[in-house]
């Protein structure tokens, strides 16, 4: 079978290494950069502002980026410009942080960061088809889980020993690795037309954007995404904030654990939940991520016990590991054909962007009026909801004769 020919998997191992340095680079350029700029003397505002700004790039970026990449032949050369550019941003934060530097950074680092995990997904498609698809994106969020574990615990100790500067030459040293994994990818293994959603080899035509607005299934979908997410991202950074209220030199620590306690749990599940989704269907996955959400936002008004609430992160694992996999193979099971699958995950990804940035809107006001309880509880609501409309909006996806 052409599946198991020696260059189709070198190709494979190829991108599995690329998702693991991809997780090197943003990592690394992700969650230190407000620790970054409040140790060089920047205010608070301040910090939130250029964060803003650069979380709206991305979200902004995420659609048309997808669209681009279902346009793009040269999917290599498409992720490698977006990898550069990324890397220049990391150089830009290494200087003096003048506000041109960091914006123009923030710049960089948003409008190329939507073209890496999808352009990824793409190369992936066109090598495997669609029927080896679920497995393989299960493998390949291993090894990026894996990834986003090992620099946590190479910036913790590096950002020790060097300061917080040392971790964004550590982010543009993991472009080279990242490139190399990238360029070990036969060009001649991406089939163009499998890597957009397009059944036929060699089928050119995609259908027109207003297919994809005309199936209820996917629009529900991505508002079930939007549900996920508006409850999902403000509770982590909430729960560290509140136990830094009691203990602040115990905060960093403690949320570096649940990172990598979240991190872990995807990386030793994801080549499972692929398995799985392709074995028994997307739906009672889907219900489990969503399921364990609401559990997780009342299990935090329980308790402050730190090995407790790391051990409650688990769930986050769970739900993120499922939301991450089985997300972008509704995504495909909805396009297979269309030659759209790309903007449509571009859709789904400005969504997840739209909804974790209202959630953290939506916390700050609950615990500004009501109390830190009362925000997990509400967000713990908006989860219920995302699961209600799960359950009685969305059937089963995938088709029969592809199970």
């Amino acid at each position: 079978m052409s599946d198991t020919t020696p260059g189709k998997q070198r190709s494979l191992r190829a991108v599995e290494w690329l998702n693991f340095f991809l997780a090197d680079v943003q990592t690394g350029l992700g969650p230190f950069l407000a620790a970054y700029l409040a140790s060089s003397g920047w205010n608070p505002d301040r910090v939130g502002y250029v964060l803003t700004f650069g979380g709206l790039v991305s979200v902004a970026m995420q659609t048309p980026a997808g669209a681009a990449i279902d346009a793009v032949h040269r999917k290599r050369s498409l992720l490698a410009a977006s990898l550069g550019v990324l890397a220049a941003g990391a150089f830009l934060l290494m200087g003096h942080l003048s506000s041109i530097r960091v914006y123009s950074a923030q710049f960089l680092i948003g409008s190329s960061g939507p073209f890496l995990g999808p352009t990824v997904a793409a190369i992936t498609l066109g090598i495997v088809g669609a029927a080896a698809f679920d497995r393989q994106f299960g493998k390949n969020q291993a090894f990026n889980s894996a990834g986003n574990v090992f620099t946590a615990l190479l910036i913790a100790y590096v950002s020790y020993k060097f300061g917080y500067r040392a971790i964004f030459v550590i982010a543009a040293l993991f472009a080279i690795p990242a490139a190399v994994s990238l360029f070990l990818v036969d060009p001649t293994q991406i089939d163009y037309a499998r890597a957009r959603g397009s059944i036929r080899k060699g089928q050119a035509k995609a259908e027109g954007l207003s297919a994809l607005l005309k199936d209820r299934i996917l629009l529900y979908f991505l508002a079930t995404a939007f549900l996920f997410h508006a409850a999902n991202a403000a509770m982590l950074p909430e729960l560290g904030e509140m136990l830094s209220k009691d203990n602040l030199k115990a905060a960093a620590p403690f949320m570096s654990a649940c990172i990598i306690v979240t991190q872990l749990v995807i990386a030793v599940s994801a080549a499972w939940i692929g398995k799985r989704a392709a074995a028994k269907g997307r739906k009672p996955l889907l219900l489990l991520g969503f399921g364990v959400l609401p559990i997780r936002g009342v299990l935090y008004t329980l308790t402050h016990a730190v090995g407790a609430l790391i051990a409650i992160q688990t769930l986050d694992g769970v739900a993120n590991a499922i939301f991450g996999i089985v997300s972008i193979l509704v995504i495909k099971d909805r396009t297979e054909g269309t030659g759209r699958f790309n903007v449509a995950a571009g859709s789904l990804a400005t969504m997840v962007g739209i909804g974790a940035a209202l959630s953290t809107t939506i916390g700050g006001l609950l615990i500004q009026h009501l109390g830190y309880r009362a925000s997990f509880l509400g967000l713990a609501g908006i989860a219920l909801l995302a699961f209600a409309l799960l359950w009685f909006a969305i059937p089963e996806t995938l088709s029969k004769t592809s199970a």
